[in-house]
């Protein structure tokens, strides 16, 4: 086989037993580089966000297998898969899940403190991760002190900052408003690009696909098309995007 960043095989996911089982993902196959920005779309129940649960180690597959490079994640045991999430893998979903106990800087600090790092190294690693996002001026506030866009950077900081194999981003901009959206779509573009970072993202909104390098539509739990952006403006790419859900029954979201 043919070695990739990651690399999904044939892989299927049941709910339910017997007559009463639903397919969720229906013998699915892609490969994933090192630091592409790759984005899945597709109507609700297309199985996407089942999906991205089973590359997030969060689901199990029913069939097929899921390598990171030289390791196959669908033969781990759950020991095995807790410690590979946490060294591998970093998350940014719609709901921002920060610590309102904890200032923005301690919320990233977290992150680290389960990793068995130096006192230096941590803080460095923090600063970067401030700098970068944005959000220097606001790290001693508390989550409730901030905007959602700045909750959100900070999502990022913090899943970014132990260097993940791969960031996989659920609906990240479902609960933003079109500005704080486009920051953090920025934000990722600039993540991708400055630090090579590898992110998977689930998106119903075809202003956020925009950004990505590829797009892969799910319908009925399989791949029925692929997007590359290639050399074409974002707004080609939205156009292109368009197109392709209003031929398919896609959700249309209002295009900022």
């Amino acid at each position: 086989m043919e070695q990739h960043y990651i690399q999904v095989c044939d892989v299927e996911k049941y709910y339910g037993h017997g007559t009463a089982a639903a397919k969720a993902v229906d013998r699915v196959s892609f490969h994933v580089e090192k630091g592409e920005f790759v984005g899945v779309m597709g109507a609700s129940g297309s199985g996407k966000t089942t999906l991205l649960n089973m590359l997030s180690t969060i689901d199990s597959v029913t069939a097929g297998h899921i390598y990171y490079e030289n390791t196959d994640i669908t033969e781990l045991s759950e020991n095995k898969l807790s410690e590979f999430r946490k060294n591998n893998l970093g998350f940014v979903f719609q709901e921002y899940n920060l610590l309102d106990t904890l200032t923005i800087e301690e919320n990233i600090y977290l992150a680290l403190s389960l990793h068995e790092r130096e006192k230096q190294e941590i803080q460095n690693r923090c600063q970067e991760m401030l700098k970068l996002l944005g959000i220097e001026d606001i790290k001693g506030k508390f989550p409730y002190q901030v905007s959602g866009g700045q909750k959100q950077r900070c999502a990022c900081a913090r899943a970014l900052v132990n260097r993940p194999k791969l960031l996989l981003a659920d609906e990240p901009t479902g609960a933003l408003d079109s500005r704080s959206a486009q920051t953090l779509l920025e934000t990722f573009t600039d993540m991708n690009r400055k630090l090579s970072a590898t992110i998977f993202m689930v998106t119903h909104d075809a202003f956020s696909a925009s950004y990505c390098g590829r797009i892969l539509f799910l319908k009925d739990g399989q791949i029925f098309h692929e997007l590359r952006r290639g050399g074409r403006s974002r707004r080609e790419f939205l156009n292109e995007i368009l197109d392709v859900l209003s031929l398919t029954g896609g959700e249309l979201s209002d295009v900022c």
